[in-house]
């Protein structure tokens, strides 16, 4: 488990990273979250699932979470994917050919592997290019580094995707979430 989840983790205090998020998410009426199974976003997760106010479930692929979002936005839902880095090397077709097009608030939450201390060098691969496949995508995406930052990046950033039509990727640095830890 992630530092900052054992030093955090009473359920879904509202001083947690994790809590913050939830609470956010309620705050905006999204309710729908789709996930691809994540050990730093594990606290959230099992929060979400013990809130009867969302509807959560695991998810086979990414593009697969992106597509049951959208298509719940079309039908009157609003939601967000949970990911990793690492997934998100299979999303640039999907986000040019669904979410920005037609026009899709998709809200991504993508815990941040390949940096500072990963071992795996293809998830450094991957967050060497995840920021520069967003910009040429034209889509909004905000690191988020610091609790005292994160409410306020995440409420603001739901809206701005709501309001414009546009989908936006929240990166969900190791310095914020403490990371994956990697047991010797």
């Amino acid at each position: 488990m992630a530092v900052a989840e054992e030093k955090n983790s009473p359920g879904t205090s509202e001083t947690s990273w994790h809590g913050i998020v939830l609470q956010s998410l309620k705050r905006n009426d999204i309710r729908l979250v789709p996930y691809v199974p994540d050990r730093v976003l594990t606290t959230l997760i099992r929060n979400l699932y013990a809130d009867p106010f969302f509807t959560t479930f695991p998810a086979a692929r990414e593009e697969e979470a992106v597509g049951i979002v959208s298509g719940a936005w079309m039908g009157g839902m609003r939601g967000a994917v949970l990911m990793q880095t690492s997934g998100f090397a299979t999303l640039a077709n999907v986000l040019a050919s669904l979410a920005i097009p037609y026009q899709i608030p998709l809200i991504m939450f993508v815990s941040e592997r390949g940096t500072l201390g990963e071992f795996n060098y293809g998830q450094s691969l991957v967050c060497r290019t995840m920021r520069p496949v967003l910009d040429s995508l034209a889509m909004e995406h905000h690191t988020i580094t610091r609790l005292d930052e994160l409410e306020f990046i995440v409420d603001r950033s739901i809206k701005q995707a709501i309001t414009t039509q546009a989908p936006v990727a929240l990166i969900l640095s190791p310095l914020l979430t403490g990371g994956k830890v990697f047991d010797k």
